[in-house]
């Protein structure tokens, strides 16, 4: 994973590719078309003068401007905290190439247990141009990854389909993954119609007094569930190709929390009757306290096995087959008791 220390990307240097042949992602033909152009413009449009609507918060500023003062910290550029191939993603993203990530800095949720708050919620890595994000999209590419893996990206959508314009130009053609935790808004997500392939959105809270206590955001059940619900219209169930690689549809994932204050039923119940049977989900058994969870019981302890099982056992009562690293009947047992 490369670290950016500074602006470290020449755009004008070319970077030669050696992947394989593929076909082409979905936003190669509204580049073609000069959709992707007229998106960027509307994109731009979110950004102020009067307010921010990038994403659901509002914040009453122009970023246009490059005002910084909202709740992502972020003016006109963005910032991007790390980027390389990632090999510790679901298997139908990573491959055998990697996925490649792109970690934005700053986020627009206030998470207290983040595992990543050194990059969310702190200064991480320089601000860099939509040349210079376009160069680093091309040059995962040539180092063979299987997608382009865009990490908490929700307040920065202008600024990536910015880049993506300028990378689709100079031959950018692997999918997008939309990496995010839902917190979104329907506006921004419409615009990306026809650009993302693969949407991975992290259904994390089924309660709005849990989601207040420790992402510190308003709404976040309602805001997660539409946007989840616009995310399958737009790409449907997700799909392999021959080698198991997603080429295109939703990757949901779930974490699973302490003493159940995630709400994890609602949440799988949600996706069973309202997204599809066919969903393909991430029932996720890493938690374990970072950054401030040891101030907020009951984040302050890991999850437990027995919680882990209960919860791939709920999705597969409520239908729910396509469980990432699950056989049916069999979860296994690969966490601490």
């Amino acid at each position: 994973m490369v670290a950016l220390a500074g602006s470290l990307i020449d755009p004008r240097r070319r970077v030669s590719s050696n992947i394989e042949a593929v076909a082409d992602a979905s936003y190669v033909a509204l580049h073609r078309s000069g959709e992707l152009r007229r998106r960027v413009e509307r994109a731009l449009e979110l950004l102020g003068p009067e307010e921010c609507r990038v994403c659901p918060r509002r914040c009453k500023v122009n970023r246009l401007a490059d005002d910084r003062r909202g709740a992502c910290r972020t003016g006109r550029r963005a910032t991007v905290a790390s980027y390389g191939p990632h090999f510790g993603e679901e298997y139908p993203l990573r491959g055998k190439r990697g996925s490649g990530t792109i970690f934005f800095g700053w986020c627009n949720m206030r998470c207290v247990f983040c595992q990543n708050w050194e990059i969310s919620q702190a200064p991480s890595g320089p601000e860099v141009g939509p040349e210079e994000l376009a160069r680093i999209m091309l040059r995962l590419q040539a180092m063979g990854c299987h997608n382009i893996n865009l990490v908490t990206p929700s307040h920065v959508v202008p600024q990536i389909l910015e880049a993506l314009e300028i990378a689709a130009a100079s031959g950018l053609r692997i999918p997008l993954v939309y990496n995010t935790s839902s917190y979104d808004s329907l506006e921004a997500l419409k615009l990306l119609e026809g650009v993302v392939d693969i949407y991975m959105p992290d259904i994390k809270w089924a309660r709005e007094e849990a989601a207040r206590r420790f992402s510190r955001v308003k709404g976040y059940p309602e805001v997660a569930r539409e946007a989840i619900r616009e995310m399958h219209r737009q790409v449907g169930d997700l799909v392999l190709d021959e080698e198991g690689i997603a080429v295109r549809g939703l990757l949901i994932r779930h974490l699973v929390m302490p003493d159940g204050v995630a709400g994890t039923e609602e949440c799988l119940r949600f996706v069973a009757e309202e997204i599809s049977l066919a969903s393909y989900v991430n029932i996720m058994d890493q938690y374990r306290p970072a950054h401030l969870a040891r101030e907020h019981p009951p984040l302050d302890r890991p999850t437990s096995t027995r919680e882990w099982r209960e919860a791939v056992a709920t999705a597969f009562r409520l239908g729910l087959r396509r469980l990432d690293g699950v056989t049916e009947g069999i979860p296994p047992l690969r966490m601490r008791v």
